[in-house]
């Protein structure tokens, strides 16, 4: 029987590397990353890649490829996964494709967004305009998308309303399109998504945002050039760590303001995978129920 992947989502600090490790070793697999920030070089620390020694346990894939002056989107993603999918899967092994990053994982498994690209020219002009007059002009040309996203959130007002202009159509209209045919291809589809009580998340979050500025974010982020990637700078971390460097805050205020950010950044994930329907829930890799989910996912 040909190899199927095997997705692992969830969280960050959720546990996902750790159980990748051991889906390899028990199912003769490959991790392939699906973490936007740990696609990059120069961002081991701060992303929390995989160390040397775990990538020394099983094959990985898709760790520091992409140099920091580059940019990246779940399209060019998609290019350079699907390639490294389908060689693991020649070779009779299976992938075990793991991260956080919604988006690329949705490309990946459901197929590419209709949806245009961002145009640099529109988006200057837009973020010029107040957060009332984006929602007022979203109103006008999709009243449906106005009333479901949240108006608060101006990069997904500007979005939604740059979609429309660029088209000419309503951009729920090509999202729901996008999501009706995406929706048939699911039922080939397996993966766990990670998840665990709030206050235990937030526990290993502030832990590991500890453990990161331990281990050297700070001279990491030091070392990368000013003109890194529009892309590599959203990464949580970069933004505190400088305001440190400036001598903005101290570094106690910084990690505070990191692990504020990554919470923040959890719960978007979670919101984004409960979603995800083809996705079987499964707790922390600890858990014996964990076990329970894996064995129904593998013997699909």
């Amino acid at each position: 029987m040909t190899p199927r992947a095997i997705y692992l989502c969830g969280p960050t600090a959720s546990g996902k590397s750790a159980l990748a490790i051991k889906l390899a070793e028990q199912f003769d697999g490959e991790i392939v990353n699906a973490d936007a920030f740990q696609l990059y070089r120069g961002l081991e620390i701060l992303s929390a890649a995989p160390t040397p020694e775990d990538r020394e346990k099983v094959p990985h894939h898709l760790y520091g490829v992409i140099p920091a002056v580059d940019s990246c989107d779940a399209q060019r993603y998609c290019e350079l996964a699907r390639p490294v999918i389908a060689e693991i899967i020649s070779r009779g092994k299976t992938p075990i494709v793991t991260g956080g990053s919604g988006l690329y994982l949705k490309f990946l498994t459901h197929g590419p967004s209709p949806l245009p690209r961002g145009d640099a020219q529109l988006r200057s002009q837009l973020d010029a305009i107040s957060l009332d007059e984006l929602n007022a002009q979203l109103r006008e040309v999709d009243p449906v998308e106005a009333a479901r996203i949240n108006p608060q959130n101006r990069r997904y007002v500007s979005r939604a309303l740059e979609i429309c202009l660029l088209t000419g159509a309503p951009s729920s209209q090509q999202r729901d399109n996008w999501r009706h045919v995406a929706e048939s291809a699911v039922h080939s589809l397996r993966g766990l998504v990670l998840q665990m009580p709030r206050d235990i998340l937030h526990q290993r979050i502030a832990a590991r945002s500890a453990a990161i500025m331990a281990n050297g974010a700070i001279r990491e982020v030091a070392r990368l050039d000013e003109t890194c990637s529009h892309t590599i700078r959203k990464a949580i971390g970069i933004e505190q760590i400088r305001a440190l460097r400036a001598g903005d805050c101290d570094e106690k205020t910084c990690l505070r303001k990191i692990i504020e950010a990554t919470r923040q950044y959890a719960k978007r994930q979670e919101t984004w995978f409960r979603r995800e329907s083809w996705l079987t829930p499964a707790p922390a890799l600890d858990h014996p129920a964990c076990a329970e989910a894996l064995g129904g996912l593998i013997q699909e």
